[in-house]
């Protein structure tokens, strides 16, 4: 029999994650703070609760798709929250990005009432939670991996054991850095070929199957010349994410220079009012201190 699956946070991201598990045969029990967005999983056949707390309830295996560590703390610790219906045997999994000091703390907290928690945060943006090909990075228990890997295939297409609670995180703060970087190089290319006179598409098109191939130029490009901006990952939850590679980079004492400057940039994109943008709109920072307008 498929374990009873209960889902908190129902945006971007978390709406076709669940959507996917619905259409898995799972039985699928959803909580969100915007109550349209429980109405709409709910009209796909899920199961609308009231409270964190109801969702474990009728759970065997819980999934969190929240904003940042604070949320992370209050849905599973927090008043009204799993903890409140905490049992052995439960399984825990938290696919948000967030600090791996939390992750560490909620699986140690949840886990002396007896539950399995995996830190499972994921990468492939709204394109991935879509069609189901999301990479899923898991730190925590290899056993309660095993009990839930059918559950997270419904969702992912490479799902990988990087170690105990927390590695996972560690696996999605080295996976921003990269996407971050991705990002501020491909618009500082393509700003580059613009204000030079070179077709910024001929250019793109030149080096993306060579040495500079890589995830950002194989799916933004075309977005950016089509004018298109809207989210599939927004800058404020990039600029959040470079936030947590910094801490993380500092408790640990490790310099993190080109990071840095990437974090600076993201800054200065919310700073000017980009931050509802997608992370590869970070272009228009690049186009402001050029004064060169991609698509001019």
């Amino acid at each position: 029999m498929k374990e009873k699956i209960g889902f908190v946070g129902l945006g971007i991201m978390g709406r076709h994650m669940s959507a996917h598990l619905l259409e898995a045969g799972y039985e699928v029990a959803v909580f969100d703070i915007v109550k349209p967005a429980v109405d709409e999983i709910a009209a796909q056949g899920g199961k609308a609760c009231s409270s964190y707390r109801e969702v474990a309830q009728v759970s065997d295996v819980v999934i969190s798709m929240v904003p940042d560590s604070p949320d992370v703390e209050k849905v599973a610790l927090g008043e009204g929250g799993i903890i409140e219906s905490a049992r052995e045997g439960l399984i825990y999994i938290d696919m948000s990005s967030i600090a791996p000091k939390t992750a560490i703390k909620v699986a140690e907290e949840l886990g002396k009432k007896g539950v399995l928690c995996l830190d499972a945060p994921v990468s492939g943006g709204e394109i991935g939670a879509q069609n189901g090909t999301l990479t899923i990075m898991v730190g925590g228990s290899a056993t309660a991996l095993e009990t839930v890997h059918p559950v997270l295939n419904a969702i992912g297409k490479l799902i990988t054991h990087v170690g105990d609670s927390g590695a996972g995180q560690i696996a999605k703060v080295a996976n921003q850095i990269m996407v971050g970087a991705q990002m501020v190089a491909m618009a500082e290319l393509l700003i580059l070929a613009k204000k030079t006179g070179t077709d910024p598409e001929k250019v793109v098109e030149a080096i993306r199957a060579g040495a500079a191939q890589c995830w950002a130029l194989d799916h933004k490009p075309q977005r950016l010349f089509n004018g298109e901006r809207k989210p599939g990952f927004k800058a404020a939850m990039q600029y959040k994410d470079m936030n947590i590679v910094m801490d993380t980079a500092r408790e640990y004492g490790i310099p993190l220079p080109l990071t840095a400057i990437t974090t600076q940039l993201y800054a200065a994109m919310c700073a000017m009012g980009m931050e509802a943008l997608d992370n590869s709109a970070v272009i228009g920072v690049i186009e402001k201190l050029a004064g060169s307008d991609l698509l001019s």
